[in-house]
């Protein structure tokens, strides 16, 4: 088979690979979506120096949704060939504390498999994972559905968990991109008055038609200044940082009621807290790592009783010989989120 590999410098390449045999404990999956995230811009635009060579590449990808297409020996009972499913993307001991938790990716005897960075991901037809990170998908929900909710709308999931109770409160979501405005969807069914932050304009259009009650555009306005206008005064309750910029992070923490909760998930920025000035507002600031496995079948089940549009999330759906196409578009991220379907 193909998978697609990110050989740095802003370049993809699909390379021949054996069809996946599932080993014990694991099982082959037919992909049928594979996402694109916005962690898989760091392989595509790091330098090519930095990025394995041919004879250790992995495929790339880490949001696939598929159905099972082989049990491997010792998989369990729990699925049957024809199964639909999407995957937990870590795979770990399973019998450490973390492990049987469903926290998979913080595996205490050793370094967990990331498909898609050590361990072949779903940008290609077919995937060998364990069975354990195999989770249900309901019929009610679409491949690409569950694609989205394996790393981007389910990390959107983990850090409004993370917040704790946000009904009835004002919850600013800095970043409109696609895990940004996962976290508006969900902070809004589940009772926010969401704040929405960007710098493109199209994706703060975006935002309100998923449920923001205000936008903000970080790039023509001081955007605390305008937050605590939309407050009264007070500041948010909660925000969610999700673009990985510095300066939307200290925003963040600038925007904050006394008492305000802030979760980081975008990756690349700085967050500094100056002691003596927040030291009397009481603030909790806080990192977030995508979801557990038993959070990703909450935040699905979240999903599928609440109707909630995740399907709109995709501005772009791909066929594999596309790559080189779309991750160009990707890379741009000015519109909606990216996937392959096969």
């Amino acid at each position: 088979m193909q998978g697609l590999v990110f050989d740095g410098d802003r370049r993809v390449s699909l390379r021949d690979f054996p069809d996946p045999k599932p080993g014990e404990g694991e099982i082959v999956i037919r992909v049928t979506a594979s996402g694109m995230c916005g962690s898989d811009l760091h392989y595509y635009r790091a330098s090519a120096e930095s990025t394995p060579d041919s004879t250790t590449a992995c495929v790339g990808g880490h949001e696939p949704a598929g159905i099972v297409q082989e049990l491997g020996p010792g998989s369990g009972t729990g699925l049957a060939v024809g199964d639909r499913v999407m995957i937990h993307h870590y795979a770990g001991c399973g019998h450490c504390v973390p492990c049987r938790s469903g926290w998979t990716q913080m595996c205490t005897t050793g370094a967990p498999l990331v498909y898609g960075k050590n361990a072949h991901g779903a940008h290609a037809p077919y995937m060998q994972v364990s069975a354990r990170s195999a989770l249900p998908l309901s019929d009610s929900l679409s491949f690409e559905a569950g694609a989205a909710i394996g790393c981007g709308t389910g990390t959107a999931w983990g850090a409004l968990e993370r917040l704790g109770d946000i009904g009835g409160t004002d919850v600013v979501v800095f970043g409109q991109g696609p895990v940004g405005i996962s976290a508006t969807m969900l902070a809004a069914a589940r009772g926010a008055r969401v704040i929405a932050v960007d710098l493109e304009p199209e994706r703060l259009a975006q935002s309100s038609r998923f449920g923001a009650a205000d936008t903000v555009d970080a790039g023509s306005v001081d955007a605390v200044a305008a937050i605590r206008e939309l407050t009264g005064g007070s500041g948010a309750s909660a925000a969610v940082e999700t673009s990985g910029a510095t300066a939307a992070a200290a925003s963040a923490v600038e925007a904050l009621a006394p008492w305000g909760r802030l979760c980081v998930v975008g990756l690349g920025g700085t967050v500094e807290l100056d002691v003596r000035r927040y030291l009397s507002r009481q603030l909790t600031v806080m990192t977030s790592w995508s979801m557990s496995s038993v959070q990703q079948l909450e935040c699905a089940d979240f999903i599928d009783r609440h109707s909630l549009p995740v399907d709109d999330l995709f501005s772009d759906r791909w066929s594999l010989d596309q790559a080189e196409e779309a991750y160009i578009k990707f890379d741009k991220q000015d519109a909606g989120k990216g996937v392959f379907v096969f």
